[in-house]
């Protein structure tokens, strides 16, 4: 038996405005937005944001759902098809209201990288592989 990870939901205290910002920041298309509850579209796992108290009321009051948030809980990362597109996006993201973290840097690890985070202080990732030339090969 085997389990298939059909979406990712992220917890909001202000579903609205994290809704414009996956949707005006990111460009996600909205397919579903009620005042709890938004999906996006996406290809292959579900993008969804809910409201943080209504799970709390949906898990019988548990306090991880109630409780203040501290630190990092989770990172959404977005594949771009080159190095060039990394810095178009993070340039982009950051001048319709994202917060910049990093600015993208080719890293150790092979990868072209900017970090930034979303209105409720989630810190997310801009990526794309770089290639291989002769030089790092």
């Amino acid at each position: 038996m085997r389990v298939k990870l059909e979406g990712i939901t992220v917890l909001a205290l202000d579903v609205p405005r994290l809704t414009s910002f996956y949707r005006d920041v990111l460009g996600f298309k909205v397919i579903i937005e009620e005042g709890h509850y938004t999906e996006f579209e996406n290809d292959g796992v579900r993008l969804a944001i809910f409201a943080a108290p209504l799970m709390a009321d949906n898990t019988n009051g548990h306090h991880s759902f109630v409780e203040e948030r501290k630190g990092q809980a989770f990172e959404l990362n977005f594949e771009c098809a080159s190095p060039e597109d990394v810095y178009v996006m993070y340039d982009d993201f950051v001048s319709k209201g994202a917060t910049g973290i990093t600015a993208p840097k080719v890293t150790s690890w092979g990868h072209t990288t900017g970090f930034f985070a979303d209105p409720e202080g989630n810190i997310h990732s801009l990526f794309a592989v770089n290639p291989v030339t002769a030089e790092n090969a």
